[in-house]
Parts: C-alpha cells; structure tokens; sequence
C-alpha cells in the first residue's frame, strides 16, 4: 500500500469539515497520518521514503497521507504549518497530535504503536 495524496476537500470530506463545526471528528476506519509536505524540502524528501515503508508494514491498521503544502495552502494554514516536514498524527476516538520536524523511522513506529495503535509492552 502506497502514501494517498490528501486534498483539502479531501480532508474535509474524510477527517473534519472545519468548515461547518469547531468540533474535531474523525471518521475514518483507522488511524491516521497526515505528513504535509514539499516537493522543494530536503528532509520532506529523506521521511517520503520512510512513510512508503510504513504505508507498506501498517497497511489495513494505520492510514497514511501526504499534503503538498505549496498545492493545498487552505488546509496549510488551518494547522498553521510553518515549517516542513510536520505530520498529524490522528488517533480513533481522541484529539490529533502535531509533530513538525523529520522523524526517524523508530521514533514513527512508536508513535504508531503507542499513540495510534494503543499497543503496550
């Protein structure tokens, strides 16, 4: 399974029309991430392969999306990203987490695990 590229009316559509509500509502059948990016951004491009991996290994159990920043500004802004890469981390049942900076591998798989998957040792 590939990275879905994310749209904002996708967005709306799958995650949360901020459009209608201030109140956050997922309803997607997994968890989710939401990795807002460049196509210009140096470590953008060192995570893309590390979160078509992931894509791959958390396939049918963690969803994962990529934003192009430059592309979808509407939605940019609403999370105020401000530096690239940042990713949303969107549990079931509980409020997103932001995370800006690239992330290693490890440090992903325990955010899977332990804030989207619920998985404890």
């Amino acid at each position: 399974m590939a990275t879905i590229k994310l749209t904002t009316e996708g967005f709306k559509e799958k995650f949360f029309d901020y459009t209608k509500t201030q109140e956050w509502e997922y309803n997607g059948e997994n968890p989710a991430i939401i990795d807002f990016y460049a196509d210009w951004c140096g470590p953008c491009k060192m995570v893309a392969p590390i979160l078509e991996e992931l894509s791959g290994e958390y396939a049918g159990k963690v969803d994962i999306y990529k934003c192009d920043t430059e592309v979808e500004q509407e939605l940019s802004s609403v999370f105020g990203i401000r530096s690239i890469p940042s990713m949303l981390f969107v549990p079931l049942g509980a409020q997103p987490m932001m995370q800006a900076g690239a992330l290693p591998k490890e440090a992903l798989d325990e955010i899977i695990n332990k804030e989207l998957l619920k998985v404890t040792a």
